[in-house]
């Protein structure tokens, strides 16, 4: 498991071109030795969005803001099982981080906020992974509004999976189940669940080949003889080793 912490606290963890560089950097590391990712800010703020300091006039926009939604991209489509801990405050690209994630958990004080529009912005690059998560209406409203809204609310529209008192607690509960999924496995479920999308009847041929090529698959007849002779879980023959983690702090 990889731990990444958002660590720019005089700004709110601000989102800078450094800032996104380091992470894909950690990411493709991560990718290379763990299957899990947890993404945590401060307990006051998670991320508030850009850096809006670095922006005085056209000259300061930056080069490159695809790399942003490329990050998140990685995030919601990559082998890394992402899960967003949140404490504080959200917003703008905050956000971007949170939908981006496979699962986010967070503080009952937790509070999300897409401020874009009370500068003349919108939220370009969030909207399509805040969409995917929590539909179009809720993510018009947080975008229109401007305001926030607090974790109870949030988890009602499925922007966090769980907000609690207790995050700790939460997260370890999660993380327990989520390092035993085989990383092979990973990767296939997320391209398939991402090209999900249509009417129904239309992916009949697809979910058939997807349920053929995972049934036809050799480690996972495996895994279930194991299971079915043997009585054992996935895990218990898998992952009786010591499992190296990742501690990393983003500036």
């Amino acid at each position: 498991m990889a731990l990444l912490r958002l660590n720019r606290s005089e700004s709110g963890n601000s989102i800078s071109a450094r800032m996104v560089a380091e992470l894909w950097e950690m990411f493709v590391e991560a990718e290379a030795k763990c299957s899990v990712l947890v993404l945590e800010g401060g307990h006051e703020v998670f991320c508030v969005g850009a850096d809006l300091s670095e922006y005085s006039s056209s000259e300061d926009a930056p080069d490159d803001p695809g790399s942003l939604y490329r990050l998140w991209a990685r995030m919601a489509t990559g082998p890394l099982l992402t899960v967003a801990h949140i404490r504080g405050r959200v917003m703008a690209g905050g956000v971007g981080f949170v939908a981006a994630s496979d699962i986010a958990i967070c503080s009952v004080e937790a509070t999300f906020a897409l401020s874009e529009l009370l500068f003349g912005l919108y939220p370009a690059m969030v909207l399509p992974f805040l969409i995917r998560r929590i539909g179009r209406q809720h993510a018009h409203y947080l975008t229109c509004t401007t305001q926030p809204i607090g974790a109870q609310r949030a988890e009602q529209w499925g922007l966090v999976d769980e907000a609690t008192p207790d995050t700790r607690r939460a997260l370890g509960r999660c993380l327990s189940r989520l390092t035993r999924v085989p990383s092979e496995a990973i990767q296939t479920y997320k391209d398939y669940l991402n090209g999900v999308t249509g009417p129904i009847c239309e992916h009949e041929a697809r979910a058939v080949r997807a349920n053929r090529e995972m049934f036809l698959n050799s480690d996972n007849l495996r895994r279930i003889s194991d299971f079915t002779t043997l009585g054992l879980m996935p895990w218990e023959r898998e992952f009786a080793g010591v499992r190296a983690g990742l501690g990393r702090t983003v500036s």
